[in-house]
């Protein structure tokens, strides 16, 4: 590290911590007034930032200066002002179109990294590090996972990145690539599109497709993807509900993207079930009583399958179903489960007391 970087690193002044778990401080250059970021890290590839440097990215935070010092890389880039993904997304659902825009746009900035000699792979895309400005528009940060794709016969020995988002190459199954950054492209469409009661067919199958465990039966390349996202713009979100046909509303779970294989799965799952609930008996109860107490054991039991299959969307109304930490999502669910139950059993008791006194 040269003097002269070492003394402009020192012209920074910490005015506040932005996160004191990852040493990330808003910084100010004492000359310019300038408000920059600075970050403190243990895990980087200081290839990666010089690149960065050198070669500014449009949606990427710009790299003012680095400095490496016994094992510790801290770095100052461009402070951006805007919302996380995250925090969007925890306070309100995306519309279809938006999330169209923001998918292309994050694919345009991994088309420059991936363009570099060798590509940059990020490999950590996930909503808390993707940024949207005020003038709406995406900025990718966080690139203390990124590495340079070199060589597709070694395999990542360290899981480095998120689980959940993180590819099969990155637990040790290959080596990562850009189709690493395809497969968590499609991990992210789906998070995003989870809560929409309508998703095009063909926008499912583009998450099928990067979401697949073999790297070569993804996209080739995040210019295929961005071409698949938009080759279908008519499908807006005003289109699909005008073309929802009546009986879209009486499509169970597993039947509604036609799916095949879920549709085989779900099928005899559901005969199954609609054959105990619609022949059992009940001692002492008049024949109409016991088909009463039929139809209400099976809305009872598909009450439950609809709360918990997101059924038309409805997790979107309830706080702790959309929440991101997998935890109280999963009670959040059965608190719903527990209610659309409860709902059901009530009505058959007041259909009981009002008809069957």
């Amino acid at each position: 590290m040269t003097d002269s970087l070492q003394s402009a690193l020192s012209d920074y002044e910490t005015i506040a911590t932005l996160n004191r778990d990852h040493h990330i401080e808003l910084v100010q250059h004492r000359a310019t007034q300038g408000i920059y970021v600075k970050k403190q890290l243990a895990v980087y590839n200081t290839n990666i930032f010089q690149e960065l440097l050198l070669h500014p990215v449009q949606g990427v935070p710009k790299v003012i200066d680095y400095e490496e010092v016994n094992g510790c890389l801290t770095v100052i880039e461009t402070y951006i002002s805007g919302t996380s993904l995250d925090e969007i997304l925890s306070t309100a659902d995306l519309e279809f179109a938006t999330i169209t825009k923001y998918a292309a746009e994050l694919c345009d900035i991994l088309i420059q990294l991936h363009a570099f000699q060798p590509p940059i792979v990020h490999r950590d895309i996930k909503p808390s590090n993707i940024i949207i400005t005020e003038q709406n528009h995406v900025v990718l940060i966080d690139f203390n996972a990124a590495k340079q794709f070199c060589s597709p016969d070694s395999n990542d020995t360290v899981l480095i990145g998120t689980k959940g988002y993180a590819a099969p190459e990155q637990y040790g199954f290959g080596s990562s690539s850009p189709k690493t950054d395809i497969y968590a492209m499609g991990v992210l469409l789906k998070e995003l599109t989870a809560s929409l009661p309508d998703v095009p067919a063909y926008f499912t199958s583009i998450i099928n497709k990067c979401i697949e465990l073999n790297p070569n039966d993804r996209y080739q390349t995040v210019s295929e993807l961005k071409a698949a996202l938009l080759h279908n713009p008519s499908e807006a979100p005003e289109k699909i509900k005008r073309q929802r046909r009546w009986y879209d509303w009486l499509l169970l779970p597993g039947f509604r993207g036609g799916t095949v294989w879920k549709i085989l799965v779900s099928l005899p799952c559901y005969i199954l079930l609609f054959t105990l609930c619609l022949s059992l008996e009940v001692k002492d109860t008049t024949r109409p009583e016991l088909w009463v107490e039929r139809f209400f054991c099976l809305t009872t039991f598909l009450s439950i399958i609809l709360g918990t299959f997101n059924y038309m969307g409805i997790h979107k109304y309830f706080l702790l179903c959309r929440s991101k930490d997998p935890l109280i999502r999963v009670i959040g669910i059965i608190l719903l489960d527990v209610l659309l139950a409860s709902i059901s059993l009530i009505t058959m008791l007041m259909v009981q007391e009002i008809f069957f006194p």
